[in-house]
């Protein structure tokens, strides 16, 4: 990737200041484009800026000379039983030029025929052909271009496109004869990349997958637009030219989020911030992938955890999320990160200082949210490097949460006894009876040593008593067990990241994590 920056000097009460005002990331090269449809592969030339990714076709442009003054006409065919259709043809889509009747045998039904759009329709056409030509007096400068690369080669040699050809005649022996004199007024003819598509990345995703599988491509992807445009698969020769393509994209893709994310975090409450968003690819059932994952877009804001089936545009489409979980209330767990088992590695990737390495041995990079009732979603994320930025999202975002709630109580029940159970930030845990409210018991966060549960609704928590220094147990019964336990989780995190100052030198930064 090339990186381009203006910087400007100034000077400020005899200091030396320096602004960085422009930091375009562009990159350009060549790949392959793979059709499932048609099953077509061609080369295409990439252009990556920050907010598009151009797809340039190679094609013959006129360059000089009329078109219009050309003589179109449409002829009529009839294969004989010898001879065939008495042409010999050059070209073919294989080599992104049109297809060119270099002879026309005498006495046979070619001799009506000057130019083809199509081989194809020779190939497997009947008895009869209807078909479009057109008369080029010289030679077309194209056919003596190199192979594969634009712009006119001005030497006379003839490229292995123009001295190779199919002939349909029967005779394969035949040679194209000598071009006649060019025209004045004959047009000229150029290959040259010609923008085909403009993707815009703003929201848009990647993907290294065959569509709603766990199947990974080799060396290839594809980028989807927020309207649901695509790229095509895009292949390249090797696994470092691939990744290198996939990091470059998505780097200018998450920029663009995180613009976005700033934009709508300035209207918005300090209780209402979007903290992280992006796509990830859900399998059902808890399962790494299966045949109908499908692609969601996930919204860390406020005091929720969103799932949506698009990206939210309007402030209205926030409030038509599939659906919206409480964020003290889940548990976000790493199932496998793939990274070559080095500390130093795992350190500069989760510090941003390192790319993601390529996957290997079709190992998932996945993550699990944990929700009421043990119902849980699986993601799938592209790079090791999301993972890492949506670990650390979470944690920002269930943070910021505990620390607005500041105390959650739940109903519960013990021996028969209607009970209400408070988690606080500042004191930590708090039995009381749920008509009186006389306080049964307390205990400070540092006082829990243990729990354990039968995985439905009872819980048995153990306290260490501060005077005696005897642990202390306390069984209770909850309606909804899970969500109790992940908010007993996040109070004891958020507890412990407000003790470590690397965890709160990370939030002095303003406005929102990633945004600094």
């Amino acid at each position: 990737m090339e990186t381009f920056s203006l910087l400007v000097y100034g000077h400020v009460e005899g200091n030396i200041y320096l602004k960085v005002l422009l930091c375009l990331n562009t990159k350009s090269g060549i790949a392959l484009l793979y059709n499932e449809e048609t099953n077509n592969t061609y080369d295409v030339c990439l252009k990556l800026t920050k907010e598009v990714l151009t797809i340039q076709k190679l094609d013959v442009v006129c360059t000089s000379g009329s078109e219009t003054q050309v003589n179109h006409r449409t002829v009529v065919l009839r294969r004989q039983a010898t001879g065939g259709l008495g042409l010999s043809i050059k070209g073919g889509a294989e080599h992104n030029v049109p297809v060119v009747i270099s002879k026309i045998f005498k006495d046979q039904v070619g001799k009506k025929v000057f130019y083809l759009s199509t081989v194809h329709l020779l190939r497997t056409a009947g008895d009869e052909v209807t078909i479009t030509v057109r008369y080029l007096r010289e030679v077309p400068s194209f056919l003596k271009l190199p192979l594969g690369s634009p712009g006119l080669d001005h030497s006379r040699v003839s490229s292995p496109l123009f001295d190779s050809g199919l002939h349909l005649n029967g005779n394969g022996n035949n040679t194209a004869p000598s071009p006649p004199s060019p025209s004045a007024n004959e047009p000229k003819y150029e290959k040259r990349w010609l923008d085909a598509v403009c993707l815009p990345l703003l929201m848009a995703r990647v993907s290294r997958y065959k569509a709603g599988t766990d199947k990974l491509r080799c060396n290839c992807f594809e980028v989807f637009a927020l309207d649901g445009a695509s790229t095509n698969i895009l292949q390249f020769c090797t696994a470092a030219e691939s990744t290198d393509w996939l990091q470059a994209i998505s780097t200018n893709i998450n920029d663009l989020t995180q613009e976005n994310i700033k934009l709508v975090n300035k209207y918005c409450s300090s209780d209402d911030q979007i903290v992280h968003m992006g796509w990830a690819c859900e399998s059902p059932e808890g399962s790494t992938a299966g045949p109908t994952s499908v692609f969601k877009f996930l919204a860390l804001r406020g005091p929720y955890f969103y799932i949506f089936r698009s990206p939210p545009i309007s402030a209205a489409d926030w409030g038509q999320a599939e659906t919206t979980y409480n964020l003290y209330e889940v548990l976000f767990k790493v199932h496998k990160l793939w990274m070559a088992e080095d500390c130093w590695l795992q350190a500069r990737l989760y510090l941003g200082l390192e790319h993601s390495p390529e996957q290997q041995d079709n190992e998932s990079l996945c993550f699990s949210i944990l929700v009421g009732h043990g119902q849980s979603h699986t993601f799938r994320v592209e790079l090791a490097s999301d993972l890492a930025i949506w670990e650390k999202s979470f944690q920002r975002a269930v943070f910021l949460e505990v620390q607005r709630i500041r105390s959650k109580s739940y109903m519960c029940s013990s021996q028969g006894n209607v009970l209400c159970f408070t988690i606080d930030f500042g004191s930590g845990f708090t039995c009381s009876e749920g008509t009186s409210k006389t306080v049964l018991w307390r205990y400070k966060f540092s006082q829990l040593k243990g729990s354990s549960d039968d995985g439905k609704t009872r819980v048995k928590l153990l306290f260490k008593n501060a005077e005696s220094k005897q642990i202390e147990m306390k069984e209770l019964e909850f309606a909804n067990l899970t969500a109790v336990l992940h908010c007993i989780h996040s109070f004891i995190a958020a507890k412990v990241a407000s003790v470590d100052p690397l965890f709160m030198c990370s939030q002095s930064f303003s406005g929102n994590y990633m945004n600094s």
